[in-house]
């Protein structure tokens, strides 16, 4: 049960922190909101651990992660021209 509690607590603030990020637009997160935002933005990805990689390089270089678990990457127009960003 304490698992569950955790993993729904992760899942909300993750999802506060996107959207936030989305209201405020390219460069609204901090840079130690990123592995919580990539986490959520790859977690139904079937590379998890390449696609986070990629996207935490992504969001240290845009402060911006796009919501959702895929699409959306107008939110962050940087990722148009990075390396792989999902």
């Amino acid at each position: 049960m304490s698992k569950l509690f955790c993993v729904t607590l992760l899942m909300f603030v993750t999802a506060f922190l996107i959207q936030n990020a989305s209201a405020g637009g390219e460069g609204s997160l901090q840079p130690n909101d990123c592995n919580a935002a990539c986490d959520f933005r790859c977690s139904k990805n079937e590379y998890k651990e390449e696609c986070s990689s990629y996207c935490n390089i992504c969001c240290e270089k845009c402060l911006c992660v796009p919501s959702g678990t895929s699409g959306n990457k107008e939110e962050c127009p940087c990722y148009n021209g990075g390396p792989d960003c999902p």
